[in-house]
């Protein structure tokens, strides 16, 4: 019969984890000590498949480098890919404000995706011996590294969501720009009637409008390619 727990380890002493859980004993820990909003990280799937996305990039450059051996390293990109299609975002428990800058969610990752890598290396959850979260799934890194360029990866691909949708109100203004080309209404300065107009180019000033947004959220973006990785 299967435990309900298994015991992990760590400098402060030992603690009973969920057998379920990928999560591990640094993650159990924050969630007791930071638990500040009730809001947790697995709250923001952006967020959990950009920092994949760093772990699996730190991964393939150990591996490349043969810092890690490459069945290690196969198994960090396996776990980080499984992270990326969206599975197991369950297991980011920790507060999304917490102490430390990241320190806990970087822990909570290193955690989540040894786990995984070890399952699919054919180990139990926890046998951090062959896989560990710190030695190997953070090679080559640190949490002042790894977080702000989480975080920036994933407000570059937020902004690209909202390119999408600023382009569609904007087409949606020029058309209705065309379609009120011939309707006259009255111009306002301030709340004082001003020259008279058309409806149309009322709209066609909201879509030029948001035209410039577009321009200068990509502009903006691009910042957002430098990263503290490397």
């Amino acid at each position: 019969m299967q435990t309900a727990f298994r015991i992990e380890h760590d400098f402060l002493g030992e603690r009973e984890i969920p057998a379920a859980a990928y999560y591990g004993i640094q993650t159990l820990r924050a969630m007791e000590n930071f638990h500040i909003t009730g809001i947790t990280n697995m709250s923001e799937p952006l967020f959990i498949r950009a920092f994949a996305f760093v772990k699996k990039a730190a991964a393939m450059a150990n591996r490349h480098l043969l810092v890690l051996d490459p069945k290690i390293a196969d198994a960090i990109i396996f776990a980080c890919d499984e992270l990326i299609a969206g599975k197991f975002h369950d297991q980011f428990t920790t507060d999304l404000i917490q102490g430390g800058a990241g320190t806990s969610v970087n822990m909570n990752a290193n955690e989540v995706i040894a786990n995984i890598g070890l399952e699919y290396l054919g180990y139990e959850k926890g046998q951090y011996e062959f896989l560990h979260p710190n030695n190997h799934v953070n090679c080559s890194q640190s949490t002042n590294d790894t977080y702000p360029t989480a975080i920036m990866m994933a407000v570059y691909l937020k902004v690209d969501m909202y390119l999408d949708t600023l382009k569609d109100l904007k087409e949606s203004f020029s058309a209705k720009s065309k379609e009120f080309k011939d309707v006259l209404k009255m111009g306002r300065t301030q709340l004082q009637d001003a020259v008279p107009m058309t409806l149309g180019q009322e709209f066609n000033g909201f879509a030029t409008t948001i035209g410039d947004d577009i321009k200068h959220l990509k502009e903006a973006q691009k910042k957002l390619l430098e990263c503290n990785m490397g």
